[in-house]
């Protein structure tokens, strides 16, 4: 009974011991990971944001160079916004469906990457109204003018 108690007894004071090792470690990576998850949006940046698409659903911010971007949906489209801390939207990237882009920007992507498939595109507007657009393809961004020529 006695040799039981003292083998108890220390597993006991191994888990004790133990024990901050391990909750410590993981409560500081939950903390790395709030902090790193939340910032500060200035006001006019969200009231934007508001103004320009009520209604708006699952808003996620991130910091962009300086800037804000504010991901959303806005009448079932996918959106992000680059606003800066004044509220003036910079750019936006709205997803629109792969035969929606330029037919040269699919014919681009089946000439120098054969048998790939365009995963997903966008159309992005800057703060001067200059389009572009976007197409993913093999984990690439690949990069089109207004008219769908290549860029980068």
């Amino acid at each position: 009974m006695k040799r039981t108690l003292l083998v108890s007894a220390l597993a006991l004071m191994a888990l004790a011991n133990r024990a901050p090792a391990t909750f410590g470690r993981n409560n500081a990576n939950f903390h790395k990971a709030v902090k790193h998850a939340t910032i500060d949006v200035p006001l006019a940046a969200k009231a934007a944001v508001a103004r320009l698409y009520p209604g708006a659903k699952g808003i996620k911010w991130e910091k962009e160079d300086g800037n804000y971007e504010a991901g959303l949906t806005y009448n079932g489209k996918e959106m992000s916004l680059v606003i800066d801390a004044k509220g003036n939207v910079l750019a936006t990237e709205t997803t629109i469906a792969v035969s929606a882009l330029p037919s040269s920007v699919r014919e681009y992507v089946a000439r120098h990457h054969a048998g790939k498939k365009i995963k997903e595109a966008a159309e992005i507007v800057d703060v001067k109204g200059k389009k572009t657009y976007e197409a993913n393809v093999g984990g690439k961004d690949l990069m089109f003018d207004d008219k769908g020529q290549f860029i980068k």
